[in-house]
């Protein structure tokens, strides 16, 4: 079985295009990784990788050889899955990277129902408001807002969102009288920092052209806890995920804010994701963590977003 792992280090290494995070995949040190490999290189007698500090490449015999074991590996993965399956329980370490809010909001209040219904799983839990390489990082599944452009990884929609725009009604009281997206230049708009230059909200109503708006305001964070504490207490007008004020607009916390109009600050698709990477055979884990999570995002959600009132 040793000349067997071997195989599957060096088909971890080219497919995730790194000795660490082939490690990552197959549980390994980047040492134990490229010890893997040299056994590989001097069983065959041949030179599998360049290897240089700064990127591995495959040789013509690599290359060769790759193709060959690829299905090797495939028909090996088919035999152990099918006899897998018959006794098989979700189990390991899943790793998983989300958005921040939806992360907090909705992930992780999800993970004791999880992990009592699969106790031999394991989290490793990531949150940011950037995107992550999941092949290179090692991530099992990512939770992301919007598109996918990565044709060559997997998006299961959880549910569907739509960004709107909600202020404090003690705010609204104070604050000039909004009709139309122009009347925020005399607001105060609490923006996501996404260094993309001056903030600009979009604006879109069926129609018609969209209109774009220069905003500025007290507070620009990456924080989307951060902007809606900040919109709660007051502070401006903030653009949200419907479902992340869905319970402070029904008990008047919040209230919508041009809601005839769909808005962003990139595209207007916001969707709530599940990213993974393509393969035959799914991991237990994966999978299991994948149909609770789209189970549950339409128990919490109602089914997806709808408007106000519609």
């Amino acid at each position: 079985m040793e000349w067997l792992k071997a195989v599957k280090v060096f088909e971890s290494v080219v497919h995730s295009g790194s000795l660490s995070a082939a490690g990552r995949h197959q549980g390994l040190s980047p040492a134990s990784v490229s010890r893997h490999i040299n056994d590989l290189e001097n069983a065959l007698g041949v030179r599998l990788l360049n290897r240089t500090s700064r990127r591995l490449s495959l040789t013509e015999a690599g290359r060769i050889y790759y193709d060959k074991v690829e299905d090797i590996l495939l028909q090996i993965a088919d035999a152990e899955n099918a006899v897998l399956q018959l006794t098989a329980v979700p189990q390991g370490v899943l790793r998983v990277h989300s958005r921040m809010l939806v992360g907090q909001q909705h992930v992780v209040p999800a993970l004791k129902k999880f992990v009592a219904m699969h106790p031999d799983i394991r989290f490793d839990l990531q949150m940011s408001n950037f995107p992550v390489d999941i092949v290179r990082e090692g991530i099992d599944v990512d939770i992301r807002i919007g598109k996918l452009a990565d044709s060559s990884l997997v998006a299961r929609k959880l549910a569907t969102s739509r960004r709107m725009l909600v202020a404090a009604p003690e705010y609204l009281a104070r604050m000039p009288k909004i009709t139309r997206p122009e009347d925020l230049a005399a607001h105060s708009c609490l923006t996501y920092r996404l260094d993309l230059g001056e903030a600009v909200w979009r604006f879109r109503k069926a129609g018609r052209d969209d209109i774009d708006v220069p905003v500025k305001g007290v507070l620009q964070s990456d924080n989307g806890r951060a902007i809606l504490s900040a919109a709660e207490d007051g502070l401006g007008i903030a653009m949200m995920n419907d479902w992340s004020v869905k319970d402070m607009l029904a008990d008047g916390r919040l209230v919508p804010v041009l809601d005839e109009y769909d808005v962003s600050f990139t595209e207007f698709e916001s969707g709530i994701y599940a990213v993974f990477q393509k393969s035959r055979h799914l991991p237990l884990k994966t999978r299991a963590f994948v149909d609770f999570l789209s189970a549950e995002f339409r128990a919490r959600l109602d089914q997806g977003a709808t408007r106000l009132g519609s």
